[in-house]
């Protein structure tokens, strides 16, 4: 472990510190900025963290939120009631909140070094609050059904949009849910225009089964833990995705894209829709994606049109952009923007965004 190495390190815990203050999580950029402080190579944790080969950034391995996502683990699991003792909704001071997770890294150094192998996974449903009204230009665009197919879908949370609940400014959608959607929304209404879905299907290279209380462990430990209304309405969302035995497949996105994109489905609409996904993939993977989208896109047709729905960070500063592609068209057009964790909306919609 060099200390070249060591000073990248620290400075990429700096900025997703930063990142986590921006996105309302004080106790979690507070965390990641005594790690970047405090941390030595004195323990194996520590040495392993500080020496790692990867891309340590949020774009890449994510490692400061590998890190506090494990912290997390120990705490929702039960299994260090002394590190558990100084997080949310305990307040302590920073010498406090370190010489625990210290102790922490000592006393679980077998877990934290096996769970440090594993790259941070969220099911963020907030995001659904920019999905749905992309789902209803789609659907007034074509007036036809919809078969949803995402790529990166987690425990499927984003999967089951319509069986939320929705305040987009003065605009109301949908049922009764355990799960209600209220950003702070800024822009004209979306269309309002009747919704049918016939066919829904997921992909993940590591799926979480909703009714798998290690799984749900996994997905909670990587939510910010002085953020409980995120915990609540995950938890909300995946006791709905158990009760209707919604499963996600293990597959790649090419896996999904090639056996979904194979056939047309006339009278339908086939989505394909990622959320803060697309960005992870390697950029052959990627390039390999685009190419079959693209080449499905040129055989779609007005009786059997294409979609493809986006919300991904495009290095621009305000949030995420929320793309889409419709064919045999095949315009993009960027219809708004939204929180990464679906806290805002800005929308601009499909007729105002060719202006």
């Amino acid at each position: 472990m060099s200390d070249d190495r060591a000073d990248q390190i620290r400075q990429s815990f700096l900025r997703q510190a930063k990142a986590c203050a921006d996105l309302g999580s004080p106790f979690t950029a507070r965390l990641c900025t005594l790690a970047a402080e405090r941390l030595t190579g004195e323990t194996e944790v520590g040495a392993k963290v500080l020496g790692w080969p990867g891309n340590p950034d949020g774009t890449g391995d994510a490692l400061a939120l590998r890190l506090a996502g494990t912290l997390h683990a120990l705490v929702r699991s039960g299994q260090d009631p002394a590190l558990a003792a100084v997080y949310p909704p305990h307040a302590v001071d920073d010498d406090t909140l370190w010489v625990a997770i210290e102790a922490a890294i000592r006393r679980d150094e077998a877990f934290m070094l096996e769970r440090l192998k594993s790259a941070p996974q969220t099911n963020e449903v907030r995001r659904s609050s920019a999905l749905l009204p992309g789902f209803l230009t789609i659907a007034a665009q074509t007036g036809k059904p919809l078969v949803l197919s995402e790529v990166g879908a987690s425990a499927g949370l984003n999967l089951q949009w319509d069986r939320y609940s929705y305040q987009l400014g003065d605009f109301r959608w949908g049922k009764a849910s355990a799960v209600e959607l209220a950003p702070r929304w800024e822009g004209p209404p979306p269309p309002q225009t009747a919704i049918e879905i016939t066919e829904r299907a997921g992909c993940d290279l590591n799926p979480l089964d909703p009714s798998s209380e290690d799984d749900r462990l996994r997905l909670f430990s990587y939510i910010w833990a002085d953020q409980q209304d995120r915990i609540d309405r995950t938890a909300a969302a995946l006791a709905m995705a158990t009760e209707s035995g919604l499963k996600v497949e293990k597959a790649d996105a090419i896996d999904l894209l090639q056996t979904r994109l194979k056939s047309a489905r006339p009278g339908m609409t086939h989505v394909i829709y990622h959320t803060i996904a697309w960005q992870y993939l390697p950029p052959a993977l990627k390039a390999e994606g685009e190419a079959l989208i693209a080449e499905a896109g040129t055989r779609a047709t007005d009786a059997a049109p294409l979609a493809r729905l986006q919300l991904e960070a495009d290095g621009k500063p305000e949030g995420a952009a929320l793309l889409l592609t419709l064919w045999p068209a095949g315009e993009t057009r960027e219809i708004g923007r939204a929180d990464f964790h679906g806290r805002w909306v800005k929308w601009v919609g499909w007729e105002d965004s060719a202006v």
